[in-house]
């Protein structure tokens, strides 16, 4: 395809820079960049009709980190390493709240769950005995002790009877936040491209030029923010994809559970929304098979998915699943993002390691900051 006139002169001409996905990295790095260059020309490129990889896709998740999760970074990390990370998520959440306002992205403070399946009293006991060390690590993070033991009081079965809380956790609605970035955005006079897959990035002595499927231009400074997918545009770095499935239910009457729940290590997530249970996971079942950039599911994770939904967190209720879907993470060796420069024109802020509601709107903003 040949770009009209009108085309290249209103979207890509004269371009200072663009943002490759229209996620929620690559958005607040656009609102970022925008704020602080005002005169400046940028374009957002999303492949998808919408966002492609997690933002829309995933859970909602306002998380920093289950005890069992955090004990099993500090086994790849040093403390001071899963310290600094807990407080990226927290500063995170934070930064989104004062952009976009509580009631635009459907925040609610309802702590999250740590849940100990019966059978491993193993990892239970490890968690309890680190909890006051774990506590004191992370209390200059929140300001107080995060973590607290409450009680089984929603029913689940097949758990022990008490559930480690991390009071500090909330969930929200990432349709109503990425809606209302994408708004943004659009009344900053910051344009979003969909249907647009850029196949390579090119380093030039005048910035980039972008080649897409149809055609190429060139831009002063380029963006990546494509996370699970960014392996394509930027081979010198280690990002590996990473499926996550997801089924919710139809309405459930006099629904009881409120908060963000997590066992096995967070490979397991469920939370209320909208009368529903919203349930997602079991990556470990087959890691290999999930290391994909194909949306999709699977029946060895969907019918462990509806199993647990009725055996764990519903148990007694007989429940309809109303829509499944999967979403693409960026993972890798390290848990800390990736934000740096790749080239004289070429940044890349991916790798967000399944918590990319908390850390991607800190992620985009430090994104558009290497640009000063």
């Amino acid at each position: 395809m040949q770009l009209s006139y009108w085309e290249y002169k209103t979207w890509f001409s004269h371009v200072d820079f663009t943002v490759i996905g229209s996620g929620i990295v690559g958005l607040n790095c656009a609102i970022h960049l925008k704020q602080e260059h005002p005169k400046s020309s940028i374009l957002v490129l999303e492949k998808g009709s919408l966002p492609q990889g997690a933002s829309t896709k995933n859970a909602g998740f306002a998380c920093f980190g289950s005890i069992s999760e955090i004990l099993s970074d500090l086994k790849s990390h040093s403390e001071e390493e899963v310290v600094q990370l807990v407080q990226k998520r927290w500063d995170g959440i934070q930064y989104l709240r004062q952009l976009l306002g509580n009631q635009a992205i459907g925040f609610e403070q309802h702590g999250g769950h740590e849940l100990f399946v019966e059978h491993n009293s193993e990892l239970y006991e490890k968690c309890q005995d680190e909890m006051g060390r774990l506590n004191n690590m992370l209390q200059p993070v929140f300001g107080q002790n995060p973590f607290m033991t409450n009680n089984n009081i929603f029913g689940f079965g097949n758990i022990k009877e008490q559930y480690i809380t991390h009071q500090f956790e909330g969930q929200l609605d990432t349709g109503k936040m990425m809606q209302t970035l994408i708004q943004k955005c659009l009344s900053m006079d910051i344009p979003i491209l969909n249907g647009v897959e850029v196949d390579e990035v090119l380093q030039t002595d005048q910035g980039a030029t972008i080649i897409t499927k149809d055609f190429e231009f060139s831009s002063k400074k380029v963006f990546v923010a494509t996370n699970g997918f960014a392996s394509k545009l930027l081979p010198t770095e280690t990002i590996q994809p990473a499926r996550a499935q997801v089924l919710v239910t139809e309405p459930i009457k006099n629904l009881k559970i409120k908060g963000t729940f997590h066992f096995d290590e967070g490979y397991y997530y469920f939370r209320n929304i909208d009368d529903r249970i919203l349930f997602g996971g079991g990556r470990n079942l087959d890691f290999k098979g999930e290391e994909t950039t194909e949306f999709g599911q699977t029946p060895i994770i969907q019918d462990k998915l509806e199993e647990l939904l009725k055996e764990m967190i519903l148990p007694h209720q007989k429940v309809k699943i109303d829509r499944r879907w999967s979403g693409i993470m960026g993972v890798g060796g390290q848990k800390t993002p990736i934000v740096k420069r790749i080239s004289n024109s070429i940044y890349g802020g991916v790798r967000l390691g399944g918590m990319g509601v908390a850390l991607g709107s800190l992620v985009g903003k430090e994104l558009a900051e290497l640009a000063d």
